[in-house]
């Protein structure tokens, strides 16, 4: 963990486009309110094969203009072609925005032709030979495997790659083991690693939802976790109670030995994110973020 000491912690809250004029609203009232917590960013997804490509721009657009605070968009690299990454890294930089999240992403069903880019290593390094440094490009990693990954190591040579290619950061995926990131990132020390490697957080408040998400992106809910959830039922403030109990114990923990920051996925909703940022004394100022201990 020596690696992710030196930086200065960094925290952040994610988004997905609203799509509708009622979660619009909805999500307008979510940012006002995770806005005030002065976030370093937020960022905003990007759907399967660029599905949302014009929500996520738009998405973006609206949270700088309306908070003031970075808004970082996702681009995937799968199912594009390198004209159409080109127009949009244009568009964002005549937008003012410095920063993006750069993964491989998904295909959308019923599709199989990859484009230009099978691999987000591949869309990382396009990005560094077509703008310079005019981005600060994060990526994706997976300290419990992603779950195509034939193995833990493979997987870490593949992020390697990643970096190699001119990553500035990385945002794991959400994981409930602080061990496995502690073991992931020493892996990644051996490998001569120098960026951040920010976790990746999850609130729990809808278990079913939880657990059709954990099995898709290959993290684990540990079983005494699990078996919590399952016997709290349809008893959702329960689970929330308990997961906010949990989820604050974990960050504490990850913020103890020296994570250079933490990132939450909102689900586009502030109530569990802001408890759990409430929980663990947050301040930020001038975008110098303080963990108060003494709480």
């Amino acid at each position: 963990m020596e690696s992710q000491k030196k930086y200065q912690p960094v925290f952040s809250f994610e988004f997905f486009p609203p799509r509708t004029e009622e979660s619009e609203a909805m999500f307008d009232v979510v940012c006002s309110k995770l806005a005030q917590l002065n976030p370093a960013f937020f960022s905003v997804t990007f759907g399967a094969g660029g599905s949302t490509r014009d929500l996520t721009r738009d998405t973006v657009v609206k949270i700088k203009e309306k908070t003031g605070i970075e808004s970082v968009p996702h681009l995937s690299g799968i199912g594009s072609s390198q004209d159409k990454i080109r127009e949009i890294l244009l568009d964002y930089k005549t937008l003012g925005i410095k920063k993006i999240v750069a993964l491989r992403g998904d295909l959308p069903s019923g599709t199989y032709a990859p484009g230009a880019f099978r691999y987000a290593n591949e869309l990382v390094e396009f990005i560094r030979a077509e703008t310079g440094g005019d981005f600060e490009i994060e990526v994706a990693c997976y300290p419990e495997v992603h779950p195509q990954a034939i193995n833990l190591q493979a997987d870490i040579d593949h992020f390697k790659r990643k970096v190699d290619a001119g990553a500035n950061g990385a945002i794991t995926q959400y994981f409930y083991n602080a061990e496995s990131y502690f073991h992931f990132v020493d892996l990644c020390e051996k490998k001569g690693f120098d960026i951040p490697i920010v976790p990746g957080v999850m609130p729990i408040g809808n278990y079913f939802q939880l657990s059709r998400f954990s099995e898709a992106c290959g993290a684990e809910i540990p079983r005494w976790v699990r078996k919590q959830l399952e016997y709290y039922g349809d008893d959702r403030s329960s689970i929330q109670a308990f997961g906010l109990e949990f989820v604050t114990a974990l960050c504490e923990r990850l913020l103890e030995n020296g994570v250079p920051g933490l990132h939450f996925y909102t689900m586009n909703q502030a109530r569990l994110v802001t408890a759990i940022w409430d929980n663990l004394n947050i301040q930020s100022v001038n975008n110098l973020v303080v963990v108060d201990s003494s709480k």
